[in-house]
Parts: C-alpha cells; structure tokens; sequence
C-alpha cells in the first residue's frame, strides 16, 4: 500500500511556534516482520491490502509517515519516518499488537494469528528511498523467487548484523 504520494518531501517534523527552541530528525526506516513460523496467514490478497492500509494508519497515529507498508502472505515491510518521539521498538511492538488484535476479528482461521517475535529494522539515507519503495511494492514478483528466510538474512548481511540462526526465526 502506497503512501504519500509527494514523495519523501512530506515527512517534515511538527511544525512549532516561531522562536521555540526546535528538536529536528528524519530518520527514515524499513521495518521487516514475518507471521509466527511464517504460516501464510495473510491470504487472500484483498485481506492483506487491508491489513496494509491499517498499519499504515498505526504508523500515521504514532507520527512516523508511511512511506509504503507491503509484503506477501508471511511477511510484511513498513517504510517509514521515524517520529523523534517515537523508539523503533515501540513502534514495531505497537504496529505487531494492534495488528494481530485487529486480525483475530476479520476470519475465524485468523484466531489464531501471531507475528514472530523478532523484527528488523534497517535504516536508509534519503537517496536509497526510492529504491527501497520499488522493492517493497515488488514483493509479490520478488517472492516467487526469493523464500522469507533467504530474503531476511541477505539483509542482515547487508546491513552486518550478526546472528544467531537458532534464534532469528522465533
């Protein structure tokens, strides 16, 4: 699901009163959660849509702009601007929690549903935000090719983060 359509230029900070001491940031993150032991929950696809639309809107409510929110039946990616109010684990715990609670009331198969405990969040510099958006809206063709798993460690190598494969799977 596309957000922002004008583009990274909109995720400005909160605007405050002129002569106002100012704390300014625009941290932009891609955040990567798969569905517990990455059972294809997210199925069909007008589901998923929706589930995208709604962690987008979790995201606008904490003040972290959605930039797009994406993913295929196991796994979601949200890019976003981190509010400077706002910790990465506090967003991905509130985006996993309202989340799940809003899936459990769609189908009775989602009653059980449950997101991995684990996360990853990655950040970008400006100029690899557009790219990052393709890549996100691509997830349905990447996908076909590429499993979850292999797609998550390829970044953690990228971004070099060790870990431990017994426990990056939970």
């Amino acid at each position: 699901m596309q957000f922002n359509p004008e583009g990274v230029e909109s995720c400005q900070p909160l605007r405050q009163a002129s002569g106002v001491a100012q704390s300014l940031s625009r941290d932009f993150i891609h955040i990567i959660f798969s569905t517990k032991n990455r059972q294809p929950f997210l199925q069909p696809v007008t589901l998923r849509e929706e589930l995208h639309r709604y962690l987008g809107g979790i995201l606008a409510g904490m003040e972290c702009q959605p930039i797009i929110v994406g993913g295929v039946d196991d796994h979601v990616h949200l890019l976003c601007c981190l509010s400077r109010t706002c910790t990465q684990a506090r967003l991905v715990q509130e985006a996993k929690r309202s989340s799940s609670l809003w899936l459990k009331t769609k189908e009775p198969k989602l009653a059980t549903f449950a997101w991995q405990n684990g996360y990853g969040v990655f950040s970008l510099g400006f100029s690899q935000i557009e790219a990052a958006r393709k890549y996100i809206a691509g997830q349905e063709k990447h996908h076909k090719k590429v499993s979850f798993q292999d797609e998550f460690r390829g970044f953690l190598r990228r971004y070099e983060i060790e870990f431990d494969e017994r426990w990056v799977w939970d």
